[in-house]
């Protein structure tokens, strides 16, 4: 049979893929959610005009030529506007963020003047509109700030904020299910028996997508049997998870037992098995509105998988507008083989050359059970299918990794 192209896997994986359902949140619980609607102001900032310095509002004909005296009648405060309208000759002292008073069209600062009693002496020619934030000069009400399918940053929080929501309408977060299989795996802090392995894989991709914002439940290991496996993937059912991440056994050997332990829970299996490397037997299924996905258990070979199918089909679930890795060029900073016909994901360190182009050098080995090459990798460098050969400085595509 032959393998799914990666590009296929993918779009298999977001086919149908829509966002939850949305939810109203305070605004303190809104950081990386996704915006669920457009949001627009609800004011004007800033409302009136207002001083961008401390200083002197004047009118700029009083202080056109210099120096020059006026007559100070009052002061300005943030949040305390002067009732005074602002005659000729005559100033108000103002303060950083006060409202410019009637009557004046600029700003003289408090470093280019001088004050004794009530009159104050100005050193520098005043402009028209100088050191003034006019009204709306941020936003106005009505204006679409932050558009739906946007991940908040705490920056969109500030302007959400300045804009008047108290409250945000977000997507619920998708719940994710982690699954592990196999008798040879041990947690963490023991002391593995002959042919045990530590379980590692689990708490990479729960990281990851908690960092994308899914709320992940950890279903534990199970047994190599087909009723242990069974009964985990029946408990992600009725948790209600949008999507089961399994761990393991998603090979052809006689204790692989994740492909059919699903099928016998009625999962439609989409796709088993795809042309990459490292990461070729995943597989992609649906069972009702739980979608799954079937990593393999070599520690790289999860982590690339979850990297290009989970992450993405997390962002879909979660409503983000732009779901796909961003490709960036690059420069190999050594030779690279030819390739077959499976797409490679090789791991890569990545510098800067002295023109400031960005260089990817492979790590030394490739192999998908090095938990150390993928933790010192920065990027996966992308080979096609059928690549042919190429020398250190030709060019290349990559995915950055997260740090």
């Amino acid at each position: 049979m032959a393998l799914m192209p990666v590009a296929d896997a993918l779009a298999a994986v977001l086919d149908g893929a829509k966002a939850s359902a949305t939810e109203m949140v305070a605004l303190p619980a809104a950081h990386r959610r996704v915006l669920a609607q457009d949001l627009t102001a609800l004011r004007t900032q800033p409302p009136q005009p207002m001083s961008a310095m401390d200083g002197y509002a004047v009118r700029a004909a009083d202080a056109a030529a210099v120096p020059a005296q006026l007559r100070v009648i009052g002061e300005i405060a943030a949040g305390r506007p002067a009732e005074l309208a602002l005659g000729e000759g005559q100033a108000l002292r103002i303060f950083t963020g006060g409202v410019i008073p009637d009557g004046a069209d600029a700003v003289v600062i408090q470093e280019n003047t001088s004050r004794d009693g009530d009159i104050v002496t100005i050193r520098e020619p005043a402009q028209p509109g100088r050191h003034i934030r006019p009204a709306g000069v941020d936003f106005r009400t009505g204006e679409v700030l932050l558009q739906a399918g946007t991940r908040l940053s705490d920056r969109d929080l500030a302007l959400a904020a300045g804009m008047n929501h108290p409250s945000l309408p977000v997507h619920r977060r998708p719940r994710v299910a982690m699954l592990a299989t196999g008798d040879e795996l041990v947690m963490p802090g023991t002391d593995p028996l002959p042919g045990q392995i530590v379980y590692s894989n689990g708490y990479a991709l729960r990281a990851l997508a908690e960092a994308e914002g899914a709320e992940v439940i950890d279903l534990g290991i199970a047994a190599d049997t087909i009723e242990a496996t069974r009964a985990a993937i029946r408990r992600a059912v009725d948790a209600g998870v949008d999507l089961l991440i399994t761990t393991g056994g998603a090979s052809a050997g006689d204790h692989d037992l994740v492909k059919g332990s699903l099928e016998a829970e009625g999962t439609s299996i989409a796709f088993w098995k795809i042309a990459m490397r490292p990461g070729k037997p995943m597989m992609h299924g649906k069972l009702g509105p739980m979608r799954v996905i079937g990593l393999p258990g070599n520690p790289v070979s999860s982590y690339v998988c979850a990297f290009l199918f989970m992450v993405p089909l997390i962002r879909a679930l979660s409503g983000m507008r732009e779901v796909h890795h961003q490709r960036r060029p690059a420069r190999l900073g050594r030779a690279v083989s030819a390739n077959d016909h499976r797409e490679d994901y090789l791991r890569a360190t990545l510098s800067l050359d002295d023109t400031g182009s960005l260089i990817a050098t492979t790590v030394d080995k490739q192999d998908s059970s090095l938990l150390a090459r993928l933790s010192a990798a920065q990027a996966l460098l992308i080979r096609p299918p059928l690549a042919p050969a190429a020398e250190a400085g030709a060019p290349c595509l990559i995915l950055k990794l997260p740090r």
